[in-house]
């Protein structure tokens, strides 16, 4: 998180600063090396037909989710870089990532679209409770409007589709964190995703830039590369959106980067892998099927998949990059539904059906729904979530950033289940 360091400089907060640990300590091992840090771990011996595994080396009989510290990284990631043929980048740390701010504030002046979401309503909040000053862009009077004014958080209501609103949010602002976007939802038009998810992007940029913002951080997502068949895939690996939702997020990436030099406005695009906790309920389905011994997996489940914790998806980032953003872990289908299991207290579920009825199923039901609005009970998207693999290297942000995930996989779900109780849903 940014925050004051000295007078005329703004940089991130002591335990985020590329370099240092959590305890604002320079990062090193006993030998006062840095650290070498890079991939998100990949399980051997569990890939999708077809894509070549990748030999991570680890003890035989090892279980195929280890606690992100488990393995010290100079001892496991050597090894990895000569499998992916590159170079270790375990040289020189990475330089301190600078807001240039006002000598006579002490916090940074932050702007947040998409405040009533998952994801965006938590970055707000966190910023907040860090000391910054934090205004959020809203559409409407709600419940969660009313619970970011509780936390101390200004205001400003507005649709990032006016531009008017986005020159007035973003008045007096240092650095916007745009978090926005329309998500998948049955009955919008392709006009609305390109309206939200791209043009906007570029309105803001440019509202931004007239306003003398310093940055803007874009979120993104990694669902922009699609189906991953050469696991793990970087910012590099080829861009294949599957939908209208990932096509219109690439768009609005390129109107980014377009704006960025165009105006001189330091831009940063964070792609962050699926992300969960307390608050999310995008993965409320699985939780609740393995906990109540309904879940049935579709396909074979040996795709990986690759989940952020909530807490660790916050990062301003350096300027004019791109960034995955992961957890340290990465599982199977399989293996992630038998830790859910676990923690919830259940038997792993063992049931597993062909997939062609379901995608067949899913189009029919799109095609009856779409046309009134309705949700389909059953969609291609939703079969997707069984059949195409997400598996990412977080390397250029752990090198760059000093982005370290704080929250293992188990304890994660953990308390994801938790809040899931707390709500009665399970």
């Amino acid at each position: 998180m940014p925050c004051r360091r000295s007078d005329g400089d703004l940089r991130l907060s002591l335990g985020n600063q590329p370099g240092r640990d959590r305890g604002g300590r320079p990062a090193s091992d006993a030998c006062g090396r840095p650290p070498d840090r890079a991939v998100s771990r990949l399980p051997e011996g569990a890939h999708r037909a077809g894509a070549p595994p990748i030999g991570v080396p680890r003890p035989i009989d090892s279980p195929p989710v280890r606690a992100a510290h488990s393995v010290p990284p100079d001892r496991r990631i050597p090894p990895l870089h000569g499998i992916l043929r590159r170079p270790a980048e375990s040289g020189r740390p990475p330089a301190p990532v600078r807001v240039a701010g006002d000598r006579l504030r002490r916090t940074v002046r932050v702007l947040v679209t998409g405040a009533t979401g998952f994801t965006g309503g938590h970055l707000a909040r966190s910023l907040a409770a860090h000391g910054e000053t934090v205004r959020a862009l809203v559409r409407d009077t709600t419940r969660a409007t009313a619970a970011l004014a509780s936390a101390g958080i200004g205001i400003a209501h507005g649709d990032v589709r006016d531009r008017a609103a986005l020159v007035e949010a973003s008045a007096g602002i240092d650095i916007v964190y745009h978090v926005a976007a329309v998500y998948r939802q049955a009955g919008l038009s392709p006009d609305v995703y390109r309206q939200v998810n791209a043009y906007a992007v570029r309105d803001l940029l440019e509202a931004a830039a007239g306003n003398g913002v310093r940055r803007v951080v874009h979120c993104s997502t990694v669902g922009v590369h699609g189906d991953v068949e050469h696991p793990p895939a970087n910012e590099d690996a080829p861009l294949e959106p599957g939908d209208v939702y990932q096509e219109t997020k690439l768009e609005g990436e390129r109107l980014a980067r377009e704006a960025a030099r165009r105006l001189g406005l330091e831009v940063t695009i964070v792609r962050p892998t699926g992300i969960y906790g307390p608050g999310d309920r995008r993965l409320l389905k699985l939780f609740r099927g393995v906990a109540r011994r309904r879940w049935i997996t579709l396909g074979s489940g040996d795709i990986y998949y690759h989940l952020t914790y909530i807490d660790d998806g916050e990062h301003p980032a350096a300027a004019n990059r791109t960034y995955i953003l992961g957890g340290g872990e990465v599982t199977t289908l399989n293996e992630l539904v038998a830790v859910v299991a676990d923690v919830a207290g259940v038997p792993v579920p063992r049931v597993h059906l062909p997939v062609w009825p379901f995608r067949a199923a899913g189009a029919v039901c799109e095609a009856v729904c779409a046309p009134f609005g309705i949700e389909p009970p059953v969609y291609r998207r939703r079969v997707d979530f069984f059949t195409k693999s997400r598996a990412f290297d977080i390397s250029r942000a752990r090198h760059e950033l000093g982005y370290t995930p704080r929250i293992g996989l188990r304890e994660g779900i953990a308390r994801t289940l938790d809040w899931y109780r707390q709500q009665g849903w399970l």
